[in-house]
């Protein structure tokens, strides 16, 4: 009793001369770093508007003719460049053949084009089946092989580097990384390797993804308007301004020389796309985004791997940083605009201050000086300066524009993950270089979304019966397409 008495009492003498000069700090650091954000939004929609506007479009800019044996018959195929084209695995049952299959089907000379297949599953019966699959492709006349490791040191970049190691790599000219889940279309390298065959300054060509499953749930509708920010502003601001941006990991095409130059790809982090990426532009290279050209994709439709994916989107950029800013500060080959895009707006206002502002501004401050009225936070702050942000978010995907409200509470719900993944690899803690491969379903998202439509049609059907009162003869909907799984043995 005496204890819940003197609580109060307690309070009393801490709120003033400690809880409120501490809130009315941290008040104005969250305040600074919401300036910052807004303004970074703001400079990027100018840019993008004027990029429009202007009509700044990489072909413009850049030649970009296309590549064809017209040019010089007597070459042949040989007019063409050699390609490698690198399909990262890991137990992707349900995918395996979407991506196999639509890099074998890419429209290039079959004597210009090699496919490596980097499986590093640890199920035998999915190594099996994909192992299989190549040699399907392969007895099709595709130069495909077919890749494992003892370890799986390094994950994703231990695969690629060892993928490159093989003597007829060096025959090649560019590589092209597709992660399982991607589907190039056929066109994909007409459209992109002409800009590295003829701007020989150019390093990287990165192109769009497409979410194939943007509408299985409203989680997935989130994430797409987080997204189509990304690409449809962030990277197109990005490429126009510097000519630098974030490797995506996947759906891009690199010169071999230049990764080779910027030191190949390194496992210290769990981001060795942005790694290789930011080590190459250091070197002067240039990067160049492509938003016409999509590629197919899938959105994580489990919480539990989207969880696991923001936490490895957030930890590794941030752990990056970390260990990488003496190295962009001393560099000497490029620009000091260059390096303030890299560490301010790249790194310091996108991957950290965006993330850590919003739990502890929205999510914390705001709430508890409710219960300290002496703290004051300016309309501005707290409500203007995040109106806008929101509404500058949205225009990434404008069919989305209904569901800002959800899209506003699933992000701070995600803030609090964020930005304990951000401190993880600020501080380099425990989790920092943990790698969870994201889940994806594939088939059976089509099975799923192709049972919803046979769901919705037989209750069309039902209702038709109903309303019309007439017999009619049921027909049963059609099966979907089902993957026939044999248990192989070597």
């Amino acid at each position: 009793m005496d204890a819940a008495v003197g609580l109060p009492d307690a309070w009393s003498q801490v709120r003033a001369p400690v809880i409120v000069p501490l809130l009315k700090l941290a008040v104005a650091v969250c305040l600074l770093m919401s300036v910052l954000l807004f303004l970074e939004r703001l400079y990027m929609a100018v840019v993008i508007v004027g990029v429009k506007l202007l009509g700044r479009r990489p072909e413009r800019r850049y030649k970009c003719d296309p590549i064809c044996e017209d040019d010089d018959p007597e070459l042949g195929s040989a007019a063409f460049p050699v390609v490698l084209v690198q399909i990262p695995m890991f137990n992707e049952r349900e995918v395996y053949q979407l991506s196999i299959g639509a890099v074998c089907g890419l429209s290039w000379p079959s004597d210009r084009l090699v496919v490596q297949v980097l499986d590093d599953s640890t199920d035998p019966l999915i190594k099996e089946m994909v192992r299989m699959e190549c040699e399907r492709w392969a007895h099709k006349g595709i130069n495909i092989t077919y890749q494992i490791r003892e370890d799986r040191k390094g994950y994703k970049a231990g695969a690629l580097k060892a993928g490159m190691k093989h003597g007829y790599v060096r025959e090649c000219e560019y590589m092209v990384i597709f992660d399982a889940d991607f589907q190039p279309d056929p066109d994909f390298l007409h459209r992109t390797i002409p800009y590295l065959h003829h701007n020989p300054e150019i390093a990287l060509v990165q192109a769009r993804w497409r979410f194939v499953n943007a509408d299985e749930c409203l989680m997935t509708r989130m994430q797409e308007m987080s997204l189509d920010y990304h690409f449809k502003v962030e990277q197109e601001v990005s490429s126009s301004v510097c000519a630098f941006f974030g490797f995506n990991g996947t759906a891009g095409v690199w010169r071999i020389s230049a990764v080779n130059e910027a030191g190949g790809w390194k496992d210290r982090t769990t981001v060795e796309d942005m790694d290789l990426a930011i080590r190459a532009s250091l070197k002067g290279w240039k990067f160049v985004y492509l938003g016409d050209v999509q590629v197919k994709s899938e959105l994580p439709s489990t919480f539990k791997a989207f969880r696991f994916q923001q936490h490895r989107w957030s930890c590794g950029p941030a752990n990056l940083f970390r260990k990488m800013l003496v190295e962009i500060v001393t560099n000497k080959k490029v620009t000091i605009w260059k390096k303030f895009h890299v560490i301010y707006n790249f790194f310091l206002v996108r991957k950290i201050v965006a993330h850590i502002v919003t739990f502890t501004f929205y999510c914390i401050i705001i709430p508890t000086t409710i219960f300290v009225p002496e703290v004051h936070i300016p309309k501005w702050g707290c409500v203007y300066i995040p109106t806008i942000i929101t509404l500058l978010n949205s225009v990434g995907t404008p069919r989305s524009f209904h569901l800002l409200f959800f899209w506003i509470l699933f992000e701070n719900v995600m803030s609090l993950h964020r930005t304990k993944a951000t401190l993880i690899g600020l501080l380099e803690a425990g989790r920092a270089n943990e790698w969870v491969v994201t889940e994806k379903l594939g088939s059976a998202m089509k099975m799923k979304s192709a049972n919803k439509a046979s769901a919705r049609k037989s209750f069309m059907r039902m209702w038709e019966r109903y309303s019309t009162n007439k017999t009619t003869a049921h027909i049963l909907p059609p099966f979907p397409p089902r993957l026939s799984v044999t248990n192989f043995q070597r």
